[in-house]
């Protein structure tokens, strides 16, 4: 088969298709910050609704933790209360004992993102999130974006805006969004997160997703840094519950 590749026609067709996409998605309904599991959950379940979605992630690729799985075996364990989750996106799991089950890392996380695709959720990786936009009504109503790159190296590059009409931290550990609307504001405030405890983190990690600030949700372990919740390891059924919750909350407010 005979194939001319035109090298300034493949560079147009990138520039292009994500600047339309970037424009498109500058007001959305839902931002997700934050691609790990509780994220990709959470966006999908929003996005099968038929609002406007858009996940921003920091890294090149996504997943967050559990890619790695428990100290780079790649495997992750969930409990009974989150097996339907694994279920319903299809990720194949074995009992390893009563009300514990195996899962592969790299399965779970490429059929959570397949899901979400599937259900329109638009994607933004090696972006970050640098600051928020709360008006006078008070609710966190934009986020400013910028390429994690010039944060990375230090650039004095001056930032984009984007609009949305609810967002959602779920930047694990480092609560990113719910810290930089503290440091502003005042609220919420950030308890920071405690030591491993795997029973009680996994439990609480579903209780503290709520709106902590008009129009901001936290989910997973972004959740349990806001109220003091402690870590649990490789055990992510919290974070599927988790991310479930934040977009049963989210989609009652639409």
């Amino acid at each position: 088969m005979d194939m001319t590749l035109d090298e300034i026609t493949i560079s147009r067709a990138i520039v292009t298709d994500h600047l339309n996409t970037l424009i498109e998605y500058m007001e959305m309904d839902v931002a997700v910050i934050g691609a790990g599991p509780s994220g990709l959950v959470c966006a999908a379940l929003i996005a099968e609704k038929g609002l406007k979605v858009g996940l921003i992630e920091k890294k090149l690729s996504i997943g967050g933790g559990m890619w790695g799985g428990g100290m780079m075996f790649p495997r992750i364990v969930v409990q009974q209360e989150a097996k339907r989750l694994l279920d319903r996106f299809g990720i194949r799991s074995s009992e390893f004992a009563p009300g514990y089950y195996t899962a592969r890392s790299v399965e779970a996380v490429t059929k959570l993102a397949a899901a979400a695709s599937d259900a329109g959720v638009e994607f933004f990786n090696l972006t970050t999130v640098e600051d928020v936009m709360i008006k006078g009504d008070g609710t966190l109503s934009g986020l400013v974006i910028n390429w994690q790159p010039v944060e990375a190296t230090g650039l004095h590059v001056d930032p984009l805006t984007i609009g949305c009409k609810m967002t959602v931290d779920a930047t694990g550990h480092d609560a990113v969004i719910a810290r930089q609307v503290s440091k502003k504001c005042g609220k919420p405030d950030i308890k920071g997160e405690g030591t491993m405890w795997a029973d009680n983190a996994e439990s609480a990690v579903v209780a503290h997703t709520k709106e902590v600030f008009p129009g901001l949700f936290v989910c997973g372990m972004a959740a349990n840094a806001v109220f003091g919740g402690h870590r649990m390891g490789p055990v992510f059924g919290g974070m599927l519950l988790s991310g479930e919750a934040a977009a049963e909350q989210i989609l009652k407010r639409f």
